[in-house]
Parts: C-alpha cells; sequence; structure tokens
C-alpha cells in the first residue's frame, strides 16, 4: 500500500520508495523518509497528504504520497 492509500491517524512503517528520480529520493532522504522509519498521514488533501515523520510535518503531493509504499 502506498501513503495515498494510507488511514488518516494511524501509523505505518515505510517499506520501500519506489521512484527512478535521484532528485526526489534525496528529497525524500532529507525528509527522513527512508525504509523503516515510522510514518503517519495526518490528513489526506486535495493533490497531496500531510504526514509527521521524525517530529516533523509535512505537505506532499500525491506523486509523492505515491512513491511512498508503507506497511502496518
Amino acid at each position: 500500500m502506498t501513503l495515498a492509500g494510507a488511514v488518516e491517524g494511524k501509523e505505518y512503517i515505510i517499506s520501500a520508495i519506489e521512484t527512478e528520480d535521484e532528485e526526489l529520493n534525496a528529497f525524500l532522504f532529507s525528509l527522513g523518509c527512508y525504509s523503516g522509519e515510522p510514518i503517519t498521514v495526518i490528513a489526506h488533501r486535495r493533490g497531496g497528504c500531510v504526514i509527521s515523520v521524525k517530529d516533523g510535518r509535512y505537505n506532499i503531493d500525491s506523486q509523492l504520497a505515491e512513491a511512498i509504499v508503507v506497511s502496518e
């Protein structure tokens, strides 16, 4: 499952980042989004979602949300 389909308020573990774009990969890594890291969707918004990772809140677009694969 990707973050786009995640339930709001539930904590997940990042399984993988599925993107061929190295710049996008580096950006997500700088936010703390990498395999094994806990992540929570705070709210789904039109065109993206608000996430909480490593004591920070970020607004990401739907392309980024689809690239982050999570498990329970």
